[in-house]
């Protein structure tokens, strides 16, 4: 059997960037700091630093291959402050980002005039940014441009951060100064792990969010080696991961932490979960992975490759039967894919929550569960439903209040005639709104699918139109039922 050194040595090779990567990446960002400098002097803007941030950034994490640039440029506060004072969090928010704006127009995009910078536009949801594409040697490579305010570290542990975005550079910081070379390399090959497994970030195929960079990197600074890690993963729902040296019972005494699944703290911010997105699905399906890895190490683990596409027919007809799909295309390309996939997510906890109860908390169509996946690239967006039961009964006992409370029991009676008494209660016999799940699906779903998602299907899996449909069942059924 390989040794897991010796299969760690050898997909590392084939993952670290090379020489050449390492030097364009440089060169471009040395053209970034020229020419948003000679811009802020032109314009007199004032600002602190022009960093290069995230894994291909200081940080130095990122995979071969990887040549997308995130260029952080600080803006002093004090500068700031004395417009914002006495707002409250919201309207602070609010002229941030409206100075955000104006600097991200007026500055960043205007300072973008060579021709191999392409495209340049704005994006955001809480906080603005500028994007643009560059051309060079056969390689497109995104840039992402942050404006952010330079926040010392006392002023961020007494008051928190300003904007979403000024943990960032202090983030990457944390990462150079504590970690090695050779850890830097582990933190590779587990990135390469997570994508290969499809727990990565907020594309992760298992669950709403998968394991970010960032994340990857605190694991590894807290676990010192990558098979330590390995050899402990199954641990991390129970035993937190604290920067700060809390105990177990003071952090789950923190209110924001209460409803996490996993909790690593934020080393620079010691109120952030950095897990706090991680979900439920990625870690279990993970984890199992993991085992899975050290029962038998292969290889095999870190080789990304396409999800299948289900066939069908494979699938026992006991299992099909309970399984449902909607197939959906985007048709509007200005809306991000993580509010259609958002959306979906809530879509599918409402399908959950209302198809498991009654209004009167009845059973009704037994367990429930999804996943959404998407191919954003191709705008296929995708709900993969199981139900435990498919068609119940038209009707169903509903119980009513106990038979001594006087008061509510008369009302009942009133209202429901047919009741009968058992077990010390009134109970009645109501008829339900829907005995098929499938109908029920098609009608819950028609009013609340967003104007630019197009429904392409909505189907027993067995009537599966598309591709992305069949690989969101496969997840569904090797990814998620396996572990619920």
């Amino acid at each position: 059997m390989t040794s897991i050194n010796t299969i760690f040595k050898e997909v590392l090779e084939d993952i670290i960037p090379t020489q050449h990567e390492l030097t364009l990446i440089n060169v471009i960002i040395k053209k970034l700091k020229v020419i948003l400098d000679e811009k802020a002097q032109q314009l007199n803007i004032p600002y602190t630093k022009i960093e290069p941030q995230g894994s291909t950034g200081i940080k130095q994490t990122q995979l071969k291959n990887d040549f997308d640039i995130d260029l952080f440029v600080g803006l002093n506060y004090e500068l700031y402050k004395p417009k914002y004072e006495g707002l409250s969090k919201n309207k602070l928010k609010k002229e941030s980002k409206k100075d955000f704006l104006n600097l991200c127009n007026n500055w960043i995009k205007k300072s973008l005039t060579p021709k191999e910078f392409r495209n340049p536009r704005l994006l955001y949801a809480e906080h603005p940014y500028v994007t643009v594409d560059y051309f060079t040697e056969n390689y497109k490579i995104k840039i992402d441009i942050v404006l952010f305010f330079d926040l010392d570290l006392d002023f961020i542990d007494k008051y928190g951060p300003v904007t979403a975005v000024d943990r960032s550079p202090w983030h990457g910081h944390f990462i150079k100064n504590n970690l090695t070379e050779e850890q830097r390399n582990e933190v590779r090959i587990l990135k390469q792990f997570f994508k290969a497994n499809n727990c990565y970030g907020d594309k992760s195929a298992v669950g709403k969010v998968g394991f970010i960079g960032y994340s990857a990197e605190l694991l590894i600074s807290h676990y010192k080696t990558l098979q330590n890690l390995f050899s402990n993963f199954n641990l991390l729902k129970n035993i937190p991961i604290d920067f700060h040296n809390r105990s177990i019972n003071d952090l789950r005494k923190i209110q924001h932490f209460q409803n996490d699944y996993l909790i690593i703290s934020d080393p620079i911010d010691k109120n952030r979960n950095v897990a706090s997105a991680i979900s439920e699905k990625a870690y279990k399906y993970c984890n199992q992975r993991i085992k899975e890895f050290l029962d038998n190490p292969n290889k095999k683990f870190f080789v990304i490759e396409e999800i299948p596409e289900i066939n069908i027919s494979t699938i026992k007809p006991s299992l099909a039967d309970n399984i449902f799909i909607i197939e959906l295309k985007n048709e509007n390309s200005e809306i991000h894919y993580t509010i259609n996939r958002d959306k979906l997510y809530s879509i599918g906890d409402s399908v959950k929550s209302k198809g498991e109860k009654e209004v009167s908390r009845a059973e009704r169509f037994g367990k429930i569960e999804f996943e959404v996946y998407f191919e954003a690239d191709y705008e296929d967006y995708n709900l993969a439903i199981y139900c435990e039961y498919p068609e119940i009964e038209k009707s169903y006992l509903r119980r009513g209040p106990p038979i001594k409370d006087k008061v509510h029991s008369d009302k009942f009676k009133q209202r429901n005639p047919d009741f009968f008494e058992k077990d010390g209660y009134l109970w009645v016999k109501t008829i339900r709104d829907y005995d098929i799940f499938e109908d029920y699906l098609k009608d819950f779903i028609t009013n609340k699918i967003p104007d630019n998602l197009r429904i392409v299907n909505i189907s027993n899996s067995k009537e599966t139109m598309t591709k992305s449909g069949k690989r969101s069942i496969y997840i569904l059924v090797n990814m998620v039922l396996p572990f619920t």
